[in-house]
């Protein structure tokens, strides 16, 4: 992770990342990428640019649940 999220923050990032996941199978990863951004952003949580990079090749490759605790940590 690049940066220590307090538990609310990635319990956010959980949410946006269980929302984008549950639809966006398929996806490219520009676009997951950008969802993710967005639903960030929506949720006034602040993911660096790698982090979300990370995410989104998580979704791409699990096309199923992604822990965003376990991505993050890695």
């Amino acid at each position: 992770m690049s940066e220590q999220h307090s538990s609310e923050q990635l319990e956010a990032i959980q949410a946006v990342v269980d929302r984008v996941t549950s639809w966006q199978d398929g996806a490219t990863e520009d676009t997951v990428e950008q969802e993710l951004r967005d639903g960030f952003a929506e949720a006034g949580v602040d993911v660096p640019d790698a982090d979300i990079t990370r995410l989104a090749e998580a979704i791409q490759a699990e096309h199923g649940t992604v822990s965003a605790a376990d991505v993050l940590s890695a």
